[in-house]
């Protein structure tokens, strides 16, 4: 565990004692000696992970804007376990640099919160992919009393289940969705999933500008991308019906869709039915819908589970329920055809399932 208060200089915090913590200062470092540019990685959830430029105007404008978002203020405290290695950790750290937060800076792990005393000083900022905070709230229920106690929850870096947000409506703390990438420095939509504001659509952030290509897929101008277009292969659709646009669902990726028999399916619609339905018999394991090679077809749609024996045996038990779901809301052309069944998924460095590498895993068993 490493403090860092965004209020001091570099030499005045505490002497870092681990390899994950050199980081954390040699970025401080870098930034507090008004370095002008910083090169980050993608993750690689949809591809080869690739660097990318960033200018400490864009990360600083992305800090700034969240802080105006979430009413952050100087001397405020924010965890950071996500990895500072990929944009979601560094603009954690970011953020206590240009807001003068104090950050509580511990290595990713699936339970973040399990050493902390749940008396301890609340956290006014805490970002987290999904699968932590529901870790959290499944192994350490307590930790409720240091959650419920921030100004903003922040998930990021893989889709919320409808399992998850369920599990998420007791909490008092506001819990956001967050939607963002690399290119746009983190966040420029937020989705809040508890209590009486919770919605089923992101809002795009102050000053954001969004626009869809001749596919629906959303671009973005925003003062975190230096004012340059961003195109996305994330398909949109608008819930507010009026320019400018800044409330929008996200429907899948372009790049994701399975022509099979010639017609084309986007697997994350698909995904989202099963869930619910499985949510609905209480099941909730990790699952993804894909193609596979097939002679007749092209591609024959496939339902990939995380899972032991007993979760393959309750997701066949329910398979009618959740078939029947996809032929009413999409048709029986969206029905996966076969069942496939991993012990666990490979996942990317930033926890998001690496669908291509659990798939040839699948095949190499």
């Amino acid at each position: 565990m490493f403090f860092l208060d965004g209020r001091l200089t570099a030499n005045q915090w505490p002497a870092a004692r681990t390899p994950y913590e050199e980081q954390a200062v040699l970025f401080g470092r870098a930034w507090q000696s008004g370095q002008t540019e910083f090169v980050l990685h993608t993750s690689g959830s949809t591809g080869t992970p690739k660097p990318i430029r960033l200018t400490r105007a864009q990360m600083q404008a992305s800090a700034e804007l969240t802080g105006q978002t979430f009413g952050l203020r100087v001397g405020d405290t924010a965890l950071c376990c996500l990895n500072i290695a990929y944009v979601a950790g560094t603009m954690m750290l970011v953020r206590a640099l240009t807001l003068g937060l104090q950050l509580t800076i511990v290595e990713p792990s699936g339970n973040p919160l399990a050493g902390f005393d749940t008396n301890a000083a609340p956290f006014d900022l805490l970002a987290f992919v999904p699968l932590q905070l529901q870790t959290i709230l499944e192994q350490t229920p307590a930790q409720k009393l240091l959650l419920n106690r921030a100004k903003a929850i922040l998930l990021g870096g893989a889709a919320i289940s409808p399992a998850q947000e369920t599990q998420l409506q007791p909490m008092v703390a506001p819990v956001y969705a967050t939607y963002g990438m690399t290119e746009t420095v983190s966040h420029i939509a937020i989705r809040r999933l508890n209590g009486s504001e919770a919605t089923n659509f992101f809002t795009a952030l102050s000053g954001v500008a969004l626009d869809v290509d001749e596919r629906n897929c959303l671009t973005i101008r925003a003062a975190a991308s230096g004012f340059q277009l961003i195109q996305t292969n994330d398909v949109v659709e608008w819930v507010d019906h009026e320019e400018p646009h800044t409330q929008f669902r996200i429907m899948g990726r372009a790049d994701s869709i399975i022509n099979t028999g010639g017609v084309k399916v986007q697997p994350e619609r698909i995904e989202r039915l099963i869930m619910s339905v499985l949510t609905s018999v209480g099941l909730s394991p990790r699952l993804f819908v894909a193609g596979r090679p097939n002679e007749r077809l092209g591609q024959q749609l496939v339902l990939v589970v995380e899972g032991d024996w007993a979760v393959q045996q309750a997701v066949e038990v329910a398979q009618e329920q959740w078939s029947a779901a996809i032929r009413q809301e999409i048709g029986p052309y969206a029905v996966p055809k076969a069942l496939i069944f991993a012990p666990s998924f490979r996942e990317t460095p930033t926890g998001k399932i690496d669908r291509k590498a659990t798939m040839e895993m699948v095949y190499s068993l």
